[in-house]
This record gives structure tokens, sequence and C-alpha cells, in this order.
């Protein structure tokens, strides 16, 4: 049996980490057996599905390099083969039409409650033996439900949570066309794994109260039955809902913070799955590696500072030329003007150590093209006359050396020996200066990138 899986999110907001997690782990286990890995969009609920939402996965996809097999399949360009299967089903007798109204469906809720029982459908519109048939009227589209059997129970073997059993009787008759006749959700689901063959459903834990609507609906079409996984749900590192700053956005805003594809991935991947102690992988690994054996059924946790520190790893090796071409937009989009192409790649090499993500990058080696604004508060507390005139007499010294990073960092160590200071004192007021912060790499390597008629005038603007 060749493995088929799929990913198909509903068009009805953004792509946020739980939904790429799920496409992640589809994915891998696909690739794992040599198998097909399906793109699905689900977007039957017209009214909240947007060409947006449909172009943001896309996006989110192709970012991250999670590729698919074929062509997108979209669940609105096959309503004819939903409707034709909800015939089938009707013929067999195992649906029917049920001309329930709103009101007397929020009667019957309300009534169930107040009796302390979960409120369901009582099925007064199910055909059975030895039942008056009810009298059809004039003013209400029926609904078609599926008839879902009494007794016995469903039973299958998640390959995340291990047996799961539902009674069938905890069940109603689920409603499977709409009183306008477009399929609803769960038939459209089952229609389509059965169509395209898919052999396992990776979903999240929010489904997993449909799953025994749609083994139901699957043996009464004659379907093969999909091995199910329900991965358990992602909390914020304080066990509450994610929020959309933390987890619950788009993944695209990962992108425009400045996360790089692979690092997310590698992130996302150990989000209740491991293999060993391995914290760093490819995708490629990852597809070599993956197995339901190792996916945690509690829920997983989303730590911030970890993906940062797997984002600072990738960043710090990545090449160098690649990250010149993703921290250039950002420059420009901080107005510089000019970006000299190796300031750039200096500067990147000196920095490359210490980013948490590209953001903060273009941020912090912003002033290498931009002229440093220091704040008063660094002016105030680094820049008095004692520590002006060792600036001076600093740069009238560079004058004389040729121009290596070598030598200008010599020089910076003879000049504090000679002048009897420390190195902060000298450091600190040429970092507010140059840099306008006081924290920075190698005051003297970042000297070098910029070059001694930069750097003077720069001192001049400040000092004179």
């Amino acid at each position: 049996m060749n493995t088929v899986t799929r990913f198909a999110p509903s068009p009805t907001g953004y792509l946020h980490i739980g939904g790429i997690r799920t496409a992640l782990f589809s994915w891998a286990y696909a690739k794992k057996n040599n198998g097909k890995f399906i793109l699905r969009i689900e977007d039957t609920d017209i009214e909240r599905s947007t060409p947006e939402a449909v172009e943001t996965i896309k996006a989110g996809m192709k970012w991250l390099k999670l590729n698919y097999d074929g062509d997108i399949i979209y669940q609105t360009q096959r309503i004819e083969r939903y409707k034709e299967l909800i015939n089938i089903l009707i013929e067999q007798g195992d649906a029917y039409y049920c001309y329930t109204s709103k009101q007397e469906l929020d009667q019957l809720r309300e009534t169930q409650l107040k009796e302390g029982k979960k409120p369901k459908y009582d099925g007064r519109w199910r055909p059975e033996d030895n039942k008056e048939p009810l009298s059809i009227p004039k003013n209400i589209q029926p609904v078609i439900r599926f008839k879902t059997p009494k007794d016995g129970e469903i039973k299958w073997n998640d390959l995340v949570k291990g047996e799961v059993v539902i009674r069938n009787e905890e069940l109603d008759d689920l409603i499977i066309a709409r009183s306008d006749g477009t399929p609803t959700y769960n038939f459209c689901v089952v229609a389509d794994d059965w169509d395209m063959k898919v052999t396992h459903v990776i979903r999240g834990d929010d489904h997993i109260n449909n799953t025994p609507r749609q083994i139901n609906l699957l043996k009464a079409l004659s379907a093969p039955i999909p091995e199910y996984g329900h991965l358990s749900m992602i909390l914020a590192d304080d066990g509450q809902k994610l929020s959309k700053r933390y987890g619950a956005a788009s993944v695209m805003k990962y992108r425009d913070d400045g996360y790089l594809p692979e690092a997310l991935i590698n992130y996302l991947a150990r989000l209740g799955w491991s293999h060993g102690d391995e914290e760093i992988f490819s995708a490629d690994q990852l597809s070599q590696w993956f197995d339901f054996d190792h996916v945690t059924s509690s829920a997983a946790q989303f730590d911030q500072e970890k993906l940062d520190w797997i984002n600072n790893h990738y960043i710090k090796n990545e090449a160098t030329e690649k990250l010149a071409d993703l921290i250039k937009p950002k420059l420009i989009d901080n107005e510089v003007k000019v970006i000299d192409d190796e300031i750039l790649t200096n500067a990147i090499k000196l920095y490359q150590d210490r980013e948490k993500n590209l953001n903060v990058f273009s941020e912090d080696i912003l002033f290498f093209f931009k002229k440093a604004s220091p704040s008063e508060e660094l002016k105030k507390k680094y820049l008095n006359e004692e520590s002006k005139s060792l600036v001076k007499i600093f740069i009238d010294g560079l004058e004389e050396l040729s121009w290596t990073n070598e030598s200008i960092n010599n020089f910076l160590k003879d000049f504090v020996k000679k002048q009897g200071i420390k190195f902060p004192e000298i450091a600190m007021p040429l970092r507010t200066i140059i840099a306008g912060t006081d924290n920075t790499p190698s005051i003297g390597s970042i000297i070098f990138v910029l070059g001694i008629k930069d750097v003077k005038k720069r001192i001049s603007d400040i000092l004179d």
C-alpha cells in the first residue's frame, strides 16, 4: 500500500504554527515512506473563505519548502462529486431529509440541557420501521442527515493517542448537506480522503470528535478506513492558549520577523516529537527519522527563547551571501539608500554569531550605512572632556597605520597600555560615537570595516 497523507487547511484565516506543524508531520511521514503528500484547500465555507487566506497558505508552504505532490485540490471544485455520493447514501437508506426548523432545534437543546442531558438531535425525521412518517412542512427547506448506527462502537488505534473507543449512541445523526444543498465539512472530508486514497490522516486533536462520524460515513460508503493520528495542542510556555504574539500568529509573520525557514521547521519538529537527544537537524533528516513512536500525546509548549536559540544557530551557519540577500531589503526599509556590498559582507561576519533574527541583525548593523545617533544618556555616560581627549589622540594615531584589522586592534591594545587606562575607557566612547551604542563586537574591527575617512567624520560630527 502506497502511503498518502494530506494537509487540508480551511482558508478562513491565517496559517498558524499549529497548522504548519500538522503539515510538517504529514509531509515528513509521506517522505519517510516514499509516499505522496497532498495539499487540499477545504474552502466550502464560502462566507468565511477568502482568496487572501488561500494565498497565505500557498506562500507559507512555499517559504518552508513543504513541497506537495500534484496540483492543489479545492473542495469547491468537487461539489458535484459530493452530491453524487450523498444521493447514494439516500438511495441506500443511510441518509434522509430532515425538516426540523432552527426554532425546534433550539427548543430541543434547551429542554435537554434542563434535563441534564447531552444536547443532540433526537432523530424525529429519521425513517425507521414501524414509525409513522411526519407530515412534510411547506415552509422548511430540509437538510440531509446521515443515519448514524444506534448500536455498537467506533474503535481505532490512534497513531498518537493509542486506542480510542466511541459508542455510537453518543453520536447524533450528522448533517451532511445544508438546506441550500451544499455539503458539510465532515462529508466533504470523507469523500476527499476516499477519492484521494489517503492512507494516513494526521491532524490536530481538535478533530478527534469528528473521527468516529467520518469512520461511520466511510463504512456506509464501503470505503477503506485510513489510519488516524491526532496531534496534541501547542500551548504557550505558561500553559495557556497561544496568543497572536507568540505562536498563534500567521506563519508568514515569522518570515517578516526575521526567522529562517530552516530554523522554524527544525523548531516545530521538536514540538511534540523527538529523535533521541538531537536538537539541530534538517528537513531531510526529519523525513528520514520521523515516526509516530516518538510523537508525544501530551500538549507541547511553545518556547520563544528556544526558537530564538535555534534561529541563531542557523544564522551563525548560513552563508554570508545568502544573509546579505535577506538583510538588504530590511536595510532599505530602514531608509538606507546606498549599500556597500563589501561593508555589508564584513558587517555580517562581525555580527553573525550574536544575532537571534534578521530584523535585529539589520538594526544592529544599520550604523554601518547610516550616521549613528547616540542617545543623550550614552553621551552623558561616556563622553566627558577626558574621554573626548583620548578619542582625539587615538584617531590621530590611526592615521599613521597600515589599514588592516590586525594593525588596528594591535594599536588599540598598545594605546590602552601607553595611556595607562582600562580598555573600556577608550572602547566605550568609540562605540558611542561610531555605532551609537555601547554593545558591539570588536570596536577595532568595526573601525577597520568603516575605514579611516568615515570614522574621522563620525568623530568630528560628535566632538567638534
